[in-house]
């Protein structure tokens, strides 16, 4: 594999593929590379290919010190080094073992030299128009592409996406529940770039419609607690499933969690609020629909809840886990607590669990990354929507009460100044609305 440029009368430069173990270090060179960049490289030329060469002098490298520290990582977890497109496109692999190389033999001593410092330090003089940056990473985002493999650090990333953080309205403020609802089951509407469903949850083929041939990042949810909650309002609203006998109510659990499994990366987080009352059942389910159950964490709230037990409830348990097929991902720092000190909404009268956004903010931010897709396949009044509409996650909520699907997209639509519209009609929520009232 040769190509042969005649850049200069007189020289020729070759490149072909060669043997990484004749390639020599300049033991001279300045720039220096951590093992986290050298990672980066690796995942950009496993999705990319190999888009340039290593330049070498005389077998002593000028260019591509990083790069090839990045094909040993490769080769050595038994990974074939491909050209552009890569290997998804079919593309033939090189040798074993062998990378391409421009041989630059013709260069002087001080040619090879001013160019190792030259080639980095021209780089570093080159800005960045931020709005058009910005514009491209947020769009590459909401496609579903890793913009990890972009280079930036996790920090200067949220700062350029284009995530609001601060609504319209309060974040725990939620719509009053529809007399009649708008949605019907089958419905998808898409809030900017977030998708909600109206439909079962323990169906999975309704689950795979949500998701849209992607598989989810991080499981975040709050199934019925199997406790016959009634909410506060004139409506007395009520939780579609919440009240069944031992073993339907453990059935249920069961295909819940099977139909979020198989919705899942492998290493993809798990939380799940649940009853003490029944915490028997959730565990169950978590474990035997094949996700690890690693800890539990404990929500605190302000005050108690008054009851018909000796001990008022002030806390809600929440199972961590992940699916065990992949490593698992963790985002924070290692201070983070079992312990979860958040006050309830001020008003949270209008769904009958409803939390704090800041409660689901938590560990979304502590196990996904800007732009990860976030399941949640009882959507309740859409508090995960709201915490993925702050922190820059792309949302994928599962209600089946269309009065609740409604408020999800009305509790949406305020926060963000923005209109859903319909997957498959396209036209807004609030003109299916006037239609179908019509009807």
């Amino acid at each position: 594999m040769a190509v042969f440029f005649d850049y200069k009368k007189g020289l020729a430069v070759q490149i072909s593929s060669r043997s990484i173990d004749g390639l020599i270090p300049y033991a001279r060179n300045a720039r220096t590379h951590s093992e986290s960049q050298i990672a980066q490289i690796a995942a950009s030329i496993e999705e990319f290919g190999m888009v340039g060469a290593i330049v070498v002098r005389d077998g002593v490298i000028a260019k591509g010190h990083g790069t090839l520290a990045a094909i040993r990582i490769l080769y050595g977890a038994g990974k074939r080094l491909y050209p552009p497109p890569g290997r998804s496109r079919g593309a033939e692999p090189f040798p074993n073992g062998e990378a391409p190389v421009l041989d630059a033999s013709g260069w002087t001593e001080s040619q090879f030299r001013a160019f190792v410092i030259a080639d980095n330090q021209l780089a570093l003089l080159a800005g960045w128009n931020e709005e058009l940056l910005r514009l491209e990473v947020t769009e590459l985002r909401d496609d579903g592409f890793d913009v990890d493999l972009l280079g930036f650090k996790p920090v200067d990333l949220a700062h350029l996406l284009d995530h609001p953080g601060v609504g319209l309205t309060d974040e725990d403020d939620a719509p009053e529940p529809p007399e009649e609802p708008v949605s019907v089951a089958g419905d998808v509407w898409i809030c900017g770039s977030h998708r909600v469903m109206c439909g079962d949850s323990l169906r999975a083929e309704n689950v795979s419609a949500l998701m849209g041939g992607y598989l989810a990042d991080l499981i975040i949810t709050d199934p019925p607690y199997n406790v016959a909650y009634v909410g506060k309002t004139d409506k007395r609203m009520t939780i579609q499933n919440d009240a069944m006998q031992a073993g339907e109510f453990s059935r249920f659990l069961l295909t819940a969690h099977q139909t979020m499994f198989a919705a899942a990366k492998g290493g993809a987080g798990i939380y799940v609020f649940h009853a003490d009352t029944e915490g028997l059942a959730f565990r169950g389910a978590l474990l035997d629909a094949g996700f690890k159950l690693a800890q539990c964490c404990v929500w605190v709230k302000q005050s108690l809840v008054l009851g018909r037990q000796d001990y008022h409830w002030q806390h809600e348990p929440v199972l961590y886990g992940w699916k065990p097929t992949g490593k698992h991902r963790w985002y924070a720092d290692r201070s983070q607590s079992t312990v979860w000190s958040f006050d309830r909404p001020a008003r949270n009268d209008l769904h009958p669990t409803m939390k704090p956004v800041a409660v689901v903010e938590y560990p979304i931010q502590n196990s996904s990354r800007d732009g990860d897709l976030v399941l949640d396949t009882f959507g309740g009044s859409g508090t995960t929507l709201i915490a993925c509409e702050k922190c820059g996650r792309r949302a994928r909520l599962l209600e089946l009460d269309p009065v609740y699907c409604d408020v999800i997209v009305a509790r949406w639509q305020a926060y963000t100044g923005l209109s859903a519209t319909h997957e498959t009609i396209g036209t807004s929520f609030e003109e299916i609305a006037a239609a179908r009232r019509l009807d």
